[in-house]
């Protein structure tokens, strides 16, 4: 078994994607729309094959409960990698919710501020 992919609700869908494909220089499926809903979303992809769904639809992510989902953890490959994207995107003006570090268990990450306020753990 394996996870097929894990969905994000977003506020704003196509800042969230241009997010995801600037930093993590992810592949982004063709939009999906139902106007039936209001639903609209967008497959992400990693070279490796994990996916990421960023979901919108207004009159639910706008109500939509923190509660369950608390960060997106992302393998850079090096130490040298997390200290470079952690500075990058610093100097853009994103967050760094916490500073590189070794962890506790072992890990060495950062922790980001995505365009949204979700932590985004990057690591080794």
């Amino acid at each position: 078994m394996k996870i097929e992919h894990i969905a994000i609700w977003v506020k704003d869908l196509e800042k969230m994607k241009q997010f995801f494909i600037r930093y993590f220089n992810m592949s982004c499926g063709e939009k999906y729309h139902n106007p039936k809903k209001n639903f609209s979303s967008y497959f992400l992809s990693f070279e490796s094959g994990a996916r990421i769904e960023i979901i919108h639809q207004p009159d639910v992510s706008e109500k939509r409960a923190k509660i369950g989902f608390a960060h997106l953890a992302i393998s850079l490959g090096s130490k040298e990698k997390v200290m470079e994207l952690t500075e990058k995107l610093r100097n853009d003006n994103y967050a760094i919710f916490d500073e590189p570090r070794r962890t506790g268990d072992g890990y060495f990450e950062s922790v980001i501020l995505d365009p949204e306020g979700n932590q985004i753990e990057l690591t080794v």
